[in-house]
């Protein structure tokens, strides 16, 4: 794969479909529910997936794409080059707040993350890494991320997972939130993962996400200086949905050792 070539081509891409949407604010939008009442879907979520679609299929005809709306192909591996995209993560906050939402792109080559663009499409924040080449903002190459201990850190993390539920056991959790300087949720996996390659939060722990949520934002993480695995501490998985936990240097090690690995992950 030509790394920078494609690079090039999804940022146009990105940044036209963000326009397409930005401009779609003042219109009424279809409104549908998915696997449950809280799984929403818009038309704007489709056509800007099917328009990702049509540019790859024109340009890049071998590739193969994976899709949260399921207009992509069926994949069983990672063989070649994948795209992997989530056309607006944060689709309750993009229909409610038309906010904290963003555009997310993975593109993997042999299951190896090459390329992560993530853009937050109101305050116009293009988050983009290319393998072994560090993150950047807006063009701008962001700082390595720094140490920190969980006394002197951000956790964003959704307030269901320290209730009850079936994904995680909540008193593992319970400690860690108590102990961290503060937490915030933004309701938008991408948003919050670059926030963890930006400092502005210092980790990140969802239990249950699917890989289109992820696949961009763990690539920039990664080249901020930061870590992603599963709340296990294993790889993430691009096929399949995985639990999620990305954080600064040191700080990822405390956490995993002494909250996430002291309970049940279920």
């Amino acid at each position: 794969m030509d790394t920078e070539h494609v690079f090039e081509q999804a940022k146009k891409w990105i940044l036209e479909a963000g326009e397409r949407i930005r401009s779609s604010f003042d219109k009424t939008l279809n409104v549908h529910t998915k696997s449950d009442p809280n799984d929403l879907v818009t038309d704007i979520d489709r056509d800007t997936e099917k328009f990702f679609i049509e540019k790859i299929r024109g340009a890049f005809p071998e590739d193969r794409i994976l899709g949260e709306e399921g207009f992509g192909d069926t994949l069983s591996d990672l063989e070649g080059v994948v795209w992997i995209i989530d056309p607006i993560d944060g689709t309750m906050n993009f229909i409610h707040q038309q906010r904290n939402f963003a555009i997310s792109i993975g593109i993997y080559e042999n299951g190896k993350g090459k390329i992560g663009l993530v853009y937050d499409i109101v305050h116009k924040e293009l988050y983009h890494a290319l393998e072994g080449k560090g993150a950047f903002l807006n063009g701008r190459k962001l700082p390595k991320l720094e140490r920190a201990s969980v006394k002197e850190s951000i956790v964003a993390m959704n307030a269901t997972w320290v209730m009850e539920n079936n994904m995680v056991d909540h008193n593992i959790l319970i400690p860690l939130i108590r102990e961290a300087r503060g937490t915030r949720s933004y309701g938008s996996a991408a948003i919050e993962l670059i926030y963890v390659a930006t400092g502005r939060v210092n980790a990140y722990i969802s239990p249950r996400l699917a890989p289109w949520d992820y696949a961009g934002g763990a690539i920039i993480v990664e080249e901020a200086g930061g870590s992603v695995t599963s709340l296990n501490g294993d790889k993430l998985d691009m096929l399949n949905k995985s639990s999620v936990f990305a954080a600064s240097p040191g700080l990822h090690g405390e956490i995993l050792e002494r909250y996430l690995k002291a309970g049940k992950i279920k």
